[in-house]
């Protein structure tokens, strides 16, 4: 006979229910994370998820007037910033110790090639600078790249395109079990013209257009990051059960 103690037991194992996690995400970039629209729209998608409660991080809290005043604002998108600046200044190291994520997107490179025509191969390494201070704040930190969306004006997209194909290698030298890099490609399909309001930030259309891609990219790095909270929690002896 098994005892009522040890079948009770059996019984909360059985009905434990996965522990919350609280999952915490920085959309970190330029303009084109900052005063934008489509952090609205990836939260409005995410609430219909087991994604809900994710916690959106950074320092700040601009957008583009996205008629929204539901959605969790915080960001690390900084207008005007270059990817080499932030590296050589550290900044990206202040920003993660003041707001530590699980998840980080990041969408960069318009201003160097922009403002400063900076060579891709000095772009490249400012982003393996990021990278290592990404993994420095979180060992485990789950790394979306972009490959970035076109120009509207300029002959600046000869170079923009440039930066995107090296950021496949790139990514695959840096990739490790432990932290990897997703890359995700916002530049096919999405018009210079069509999808943008001035020329360099997306209208409505491109906003969807790149909500789209970071999604599904997204939702696998935090299923891959609960992951980790989860083998953490059942080390420490921690697991929520509910009866």
């Amino acid at each position: 006979m098994v005892s009522f103690k040890l079948l009770s037991l059996a019984m909360l194992v059985a009905a434990a229910t996965t522990q919350e996690v609280k999952l915490r995400y920085m959309p970190f970039g330029d303009s084109i994370t900052e005063i934008i629209c489509w952090r609205a729209q990836l939260w409005e998608k995410l609430q219909t998820t087991e994604w809900s409660t994710v916690d959106f991080v950074g320092s700040g809290r601009n957008e583009n007037y996205c008629n929204d005043n539901k959605y969790d604002r915080d960001n690390e998108g900084h207008s005007g910033f270059l990817a080499i600046d932030i590296a050589n200044r550290r900044q990206l190291d202040g920003w993660l110790q003041q707001n530590p994520a699980d998840v980080i997107t990041m969408h960069l490179g318009t201003n160097d090639i922009v403002q400063q025509n900076k060579a891709v191969a000095d772009i490249i390494k400012a982003f393996t600078t990021l990278v290592g201070t990404m993994r420095t704040s979180n060992p485990k930190m789950k790394i979306v790249v972009a490959q970035i969306i076109p120009m509207g004006f300029g002959n600046y997209n000869t170079k923009i395109q440039e930066l995107n194909r090296a950021i496949i290698p790139w990514a695959q030298g840096l990739n490790s079990t432990t932290s990897p890099i997703w890359v995700v490609d916002q530049y096919t399909g999405f018009s210079g013209t069509s999808d943008l309001r001035d020329g360099v930030h997306p209208n409505t259309s491109g906003d969807t257009k790149m909500m789209n891609v970071w999604y599904p990219a997204l939702v696998n790095a935090f299923a891959e990051a609960k992951k980790d909270k989860m083998a953490a929690l059942e080390a420490r002896g921690e697991v929520k059960f509910v009866a």
